[in-house]
């Protein structure tokens, strides 16, 4: 069936209004208090969601990792429950439904319905509706010292009220299409769930194939390990090449160059700064990726990636605004180094286990792709109202 004819069948005949975000929604811009004020941040009740947030718990969110005091707020007043905040800076197009009153950080845009169009949307069907809206912001950027969304563009951007005449008709067609895709979202949501489980009990046995008392093995610091470089180029560079592109994030597209073979990568500055991935071959890695360099000839290659691992250099992050990691507290760490014969053994084990978690062909990795994307064509599918261009064709 095509989406066309899906979506006749679902709105039997009935008429389609296209309405701009400026006009649905007050738009606001998230900020940071300062943090040189303690009296923001001791003692604080106000949910205040960053980039971590989302990365953590999800695109449905009641609580915030990081909560400011009333002393902080601007004017006294927050953003209120049951809204949307997309990220329009940075990292672009995340976004979430955040049902209690809270603030954000400058990173996110928030959107809450205007008092007139309360009765006319059901927020869910937003929130899925917002899919669309992230994708348009990743194709609409501007880059200066930081990628950000053309903003004039997305205070344009279209959403559809179907059955505009009959408020009662209209939310239930809006009902129907959240019904679905929460079911899709449940599936998904069991099986990432039971991976994160899978995860949890290997990070344990990680952790402990990882751990030695002092006395046992000789000690490290990370600097005496590894020689730290920052990439090159820009978050995004000029993407389409031989190479795969390595950000704070993980691989972001493909270049023409290469400035790296087989070394980890630490997200450097950012939502992303702390998280380690593993480059494997030759690659390009952006200028908020620290590239780790061995040059201890004793430390297994794989071994020491593992350490990188267990480490939480999130905590080390410099400022809660715009997080970094530095040079100086990557050096600082200690690993432990036991002999050539138990890195390899420790790796061998963990390789084991990295390749039944991570594996994307096989076991619930690849499952959960697949559902993601049969969830993901199915919400194209049931948010492809025509708009007056398409009946006119």
């Amino acid at each position: 069936m095509s989406s066309m004819n899906f979506m006749e069948k679902l709105l039997d005949g009935v008429e389609v209004e296209w309405k701009v975000a400026s006009e649905i929604f007050y738009l606001k811009n998230g900020y940071t208090p300062s943090t040189s004020e303690k009296e923001f941040w001791e003692g604080g009740t106000i949910p205040w969601f960053r980039m971590d947030d989302i990365r953590e718990n999800g695109q449905i969110l009641s609580n915030s990792l990081q909560k400011i005091s009333k002393s902080a707020v601007k004017g006294g007043k927050l953003f209120p429950a049951n809204s949307i905040i997309i990220s329009t800076s940075a990292t672009i197009g995340e976004h979430a439904l955040i049902t209690v009153p809270y603030l954000a950080n400058q990173r996110f845009t928030s959107l809450s319905v205007k008092e007139s169009y309360a009765e006319i949307f059901d927020i869910k069907f937003i929130f899925y509706c917002c899919f669309l809206l992230t994708d348009w912001c990743k194709k609409n950027t501007t880059m200066s010292s930081f990628a950000s969304v053309d903003m004039d563009g997305f205070k344009k951007f279209q959403f559809p009220i179907p059955c505009p005449k009959n408020p009662k008709k209209s939310l239930e067609i809006q009902a129907e299409i959240v019904r679905i895709l929460d079911a899709f979202t449940e599936l998904t949501t069991e099986l990432t769930t039971e991976l994160t489980a899978r995860k949890k009990q290997y990070n344990y046995y990680r952790d402990q194939l990882l751990s030695f008392e002092e006395g046992e093995v000789e000690w490290k610091t990370l600097g005496e390990v590894y020689k730290f470089q920052y990439g090159m180029g820009n978050t995004i560079p000029t993407l389409g090449g031989e190479y795969p592109v390595y950000g704070s994030n993980g691989i972001v597209g493909t270049h023409n160059e290469f400035n790296s073979e087989d070394s980890p990568v630490i997200g450097h500055i950012g939502a992303y700064a702390g998280i380690v991935n593993w480059g494997a071959g030759k690659h390009f890695v952006t200028y908020n990726g620290v590239i780790c360099k061995l040059i201890n000839k004793h430390v297994h290659p794989k071994y020491a990636y593992y350490q990188l691992l267990k480490q939480d250099f999130n905590s080390m992050a410099k400022s809660a605004s715009h997080p970094f990691v530095s040079y100086d507290a990557l050096n600082k760490v200690s690993i432990p180094i036991p002999p050539p014969a138990e890195q390899e053994r420790i790796v061998a084990i963990l390789d084991k286990f990295d390749a039944l978690t991570n594996s994307i062909t096989e076991g619930l990795p690849r499952e959960i792709a697949l559902r993601q994307k049969q969830y993901e064509y199915y919400r194209d599918l049931l948010l492809s109202f025509p708009k007056p261009e398409d009946v006119a064709a």
